[in-house]
């Protein structure tokens, strides 16, 4: 029998990132536990060449089979870091020296003003509950996607989308 998920050590993915001279680029879910959205996320952390999928041992989706068809195999080569308390592991990413983002509808600064270069972990909530109050306050950054229809919010594997996706554009653009 295979694990459908390739769980992997963040430590090693943070260590083996900065050895390669590559910026860190890592994605944290907090409380997502759709298994859609969940395989969703993974297809687009993927796409846009995340390092590794951050998720807590409780609170998180469901990762067989369904998840890894969603995600259209991407589970199938981003490796997913399971940590027993997200709040010490955004401490411990900072220490690391990591630029912590979290994403909000509350935020004041959208996410195309804030600054997604360097070594940086993405913080996504869901839809739901949103990110955790505790894990708010250690954000180094908020960010929200402005909105500009009548609905006040996107589905949480479409932000994501979005938020990884500016931060290639903006890595790609300081690169050039």
């Amino acid at each position: 029998m295979v694990a459908a998920v390739r769980f992997a050590s963040l430590d090693y993915i943070i260590s083996d990132a900065f050895s390669r001279g590559k910026m860190p680029f890592l994605l944290l879910l907090d409380q997502v536990t759709d298994v859609r959205n969940f395989g969703a996320i993974a297809r687009a952390a993927e796409c846009a060449g995340a390092d590794a999928l951050v998720v807590p041992f409780k609170g998180a989706a469901r990762m067989g089979g369904d998840a890894v068809r969603t995600s259209s195999g991407a589970l199938n080569h981003l490796p997913v870091c399971r940590e027993p308390d997200l709040v010490k592991t955004v401490k411990n990413l900072k220490a690391s020296g990591l630029a912590t983002v979290a994403c909000t509808e509350k935020a004041t600064y959208t996410v195309f003003n804030t600054d997604l270069n360097g070594p940086l972990a993405i913080i996504m909530g869901a839809e739901d509950q949103g990110i955790s109050p505790e894990i708010l306050r250690l954000a180094d950054h908020h960010c929200k996607i402005p909105m500009q229809g009548r609905v006040g919010s996107l589905n949480v594997s479409v932000a994501t989308g979005i938020v990884l996706f500016e931060a290639v554009r903006q890595r790609v653009q300081e690169e050039a």
